[in-house]
């Protein structure tokens, strides 16, 4: 008996490029028998590399062989990545200066795209390319639903930040093209009824697809949508005049005429608020950069997107998914600096926490900054079901874990995720604020916490022993993850108690 499984065990490890499953083999006897308990997740890896002549054996986690290319991945992950929060960008800079911002903008690009290694590192070592595997491979059950839990709470929560904007910022973008009065009873005025027609017409079709990888199209354009939303900024840094001019005040605060001083007086005066106003600051410390640095750390959150678009990845490696990865990252800091850089050198301290918002305040019309809100309204409304396809694939894993694909169950997930978060949107207006909670926990646990102890205990010791500089070095990230957690938490609970709205949960 031995002798005729050993070559069978040494051809497998031949028929598995990158040494996935030869790192496996060699590692059986240290793991043990719990290696996996759900043998077949690991099925898709073996199975597009062996023979046609060896019977392939039907998959619970993915039934289909991956076939997106590399661009189609890049747009996906690239919108993934992309959320509300490029809006509160500008806002975030004039509160820790453009240094500050710039060393924190590429600290967490960095600290992302190391953390995305270590979940390709600790996927490759097992064959697993789900989050809730990891999960259960290095903790079993608990660390399977503390995954699938944390996924579908933090991706929920930037779903009902994304239909929250549809619901104020649709309305207001009728009435401006219809001319209609600022409170107007028609019904499609109304942001209740737009924002369950938007998720009907557009966001439920998409999110029925089959795979992800379909949506590169729609993730190609929500990305040229926002493109263009940079290109509007930067456009419009050399057309608004600084001091800005409110068009909503009927005098401007900076520029008070008091009777009784002369005009010479009048003119220093309004030459030293010019300086003072209109110069940007290389490093700013106030009350509200303790604010923006949660809003930085998370301004990469992706990771819940990285195993399935590597799942559904046509001729999958953990280099190229790295690559993948890096390209979409490097992509979006790109955008991130560009929009918060010259929206602030628009504004400078005047800048509201949502851009579009101060644009309101230069002009009530202006064309092309309403094509701009269509734009991010656009692409904010094709993220949804990008976002969407890693709930329902936790969802599946929590409460049918050996069930085959069923088209029935795929559709019903997704209906009922839709609905429930229309009816969180509708009927909870502070919504928002409670999902930040949630962000403030689950986002943390997501990029930090959990791919550095599911790497620590994936990662066989006979290949990189607990002390290890790897692991060591995984292990900080991890104790990294816990302090933005509890600063984040720390804030958000500050905010609420002092009656403030700063700690907004924007993705």
């Amino acid at each position: 008996m031995n002798s005729t499984e050993i070559p069978i065990q040494t051809e497998m490890v031949e028929l598995v490029p990158n040494g996935k499953h030869a790192v496996v083999a060699s590692s059986v006897p240290s793991i043990g028998n719990d290696r996996f308990e759900e043998n077949q997740t690991n099925l898709p890896e073996r199975e597009e590399f062996l023979p046609h002549g060896v019977e392939k054996k039907q998959t619970n986690f993915t039934d289909f062989e991956g076939k997106t290319s590399f661009g189609m991945s890049v747009f996906n992950l690239s919108n993934a990545i992309m959320g509300s929060g490029i809006l509160g960008l500008a806002y975030a800079m004039a509160n820790t200066g453009i240094l500050l911002f710039l060393f924190l903008l590429t600290a967490v690009a960095l600290l992302s795209s190391y953390s995305i290694h270590l979940l390709l590192k600790s996927s490759g070592i097992v064959g697993i390319r789900a989050y809730e595997q990891l999960g259960y491979r290095a903790f079993g059950t608990p660390g399977k639903l503390a995954a699938a839990i944390a996924i579908t709470l933090q991706n929920i929560g930037a779903m009902s930040s994304y239909l929250y904007i549809v619901k104020s910022e649709v309305p207001l973008v009728l009435q401006t093209f219809l001319n209609l009065e600022e409170k107007s009873t028609y019904w499609y005025a109304n942001g209740n009824y737009l924002v369950i027609m938007v998720s009907v017409c557009i966001i439920l079709p998409l999110a029925l697809m089959k795979q992800l990888g379909y949506l590169g199209y729609a993730s190609g354009f929500s990305l040229s949508c926002m493109v263009f939303f940079l290109i509007s900024v930067i456009y419009k840094k050399f057309q608004i005049p600084c001091p800005l001019v409110d068009v909503n005040t009927t005098s401007n605060q900076n520029f008070t005429v008091v009777s009784t001083s002369s005009y010479q007086s009048d003119h220093t005066i309004v030459q030293a608020t010019e300086e003072d106003v209109c110069t940007p600051s290389l490093l700013t410390l106030n009350s509200q950069t303790a604010y923006t640095i949660p809003i930085m750390a998370f301004a990469f959150v992706c990771h819940p997107e990285v195993l399935p678009i590597y799942t559904e990845l046509k001729n999958p490696t953990k280099k190229k998914m790295q690559c993948i990865a890096n390209i979409s990252i490097t992509v979006m800091y790109v955008m991130y600096f560009l929009a918060a850089l010259f929206g602030y050198l628009t504004f400078y301290g005047q800048v509201e926490s949502e851009l579009l918002h101060t644009y309101s305040r230069v002009s009530s019309f202006d064309v092309l900054i309403l094509c701009v809100r269509v734009a991010v309204l656009t692409a904010v409304t094709l993220t949804v079901p990008i976002v969407l396809f890693p709930v329902r694939r936790a969802i599946q894993q929590m409460l049918f874990p050996d069930k085959e694909f069923s088209w029935i169950r795929h559709i019903i997930i997704a209906i009922v995720l839709l609905t429930s978060i229309n009816l969180l949107v509708i009927f909870a207006p502070s919504i928002l604020g409670i999902f930040g909670l949630i962000g403030a926990t689950s986002a943390p646990c997501l990029i930090f916490i959990f791919p550095a102890i599911f790497y620590i205990r994936i990662i066989p010791k006979d290949k990189e022993p607990t002390k290890s500089p790897p692991k060591i070095l995984a292990a900080l990230f991890a104790c990294l993850g816990v302090l933005f957690m509890i600063m984040s938490l720390s804030f958000i609970i500050i905010d609420w108690a002092t009656g403030g709205g700063k700690s907004g949960g924007g993705h």
